[in-house]
């Protein structure tokens, strides 16, 4: 079992993104509220304030997606369908997705053990 994080960079994209994590087989996912490290310092940290022009264009919010995935193929196919709602991942300003491996969990309906 993984669990899942995406950080989709424009959400404006995020019901499409949860259509995805749907039809990859994957119903459930919590979702949160974030902002990256750069766009915190520049905007709340008075000696940052200066990299405001770098950041120019940048989306200053963001959506953290956590989810538990029981097997690799349904990461991958995951992966491949986020691919066509955000662009690939491996272009800046898309996304970033990584798991991590999960021994044990408790609290979940059977299907998923």
């Amino acid at each position: 079992m993984k669990l899942v994080f995406f950080v989709v960079n424009r959400e404006e994209l995020l019901d499409d993104v949860l259509t995805a994590f749907m039809e990859a087989d994957v119903p459930g996912a919590t979702i949160i509220d974030s902002e990256g490290m750069g766009r915190f310092l520049t905007y709340e940290v008075p000696l940052f304030a200066s990299f405001q022009q770098f950041m120019k264009g940048a989306r200053p919010y963001n959506k953290t997606i956590l989810s538990l995935v029981d097997s690799d193929e349904k990461v991958d196919a995951l992966v491949a369908l986020l691919e066509q709602v955000v662009g690939s991942l491996s272009e800046p300003g898309t996304g970033i997705l990584f798991t991590v491996p999960v021994d044990r969990v408790f609290g979940l309906r059977q299907t998923m053990r």
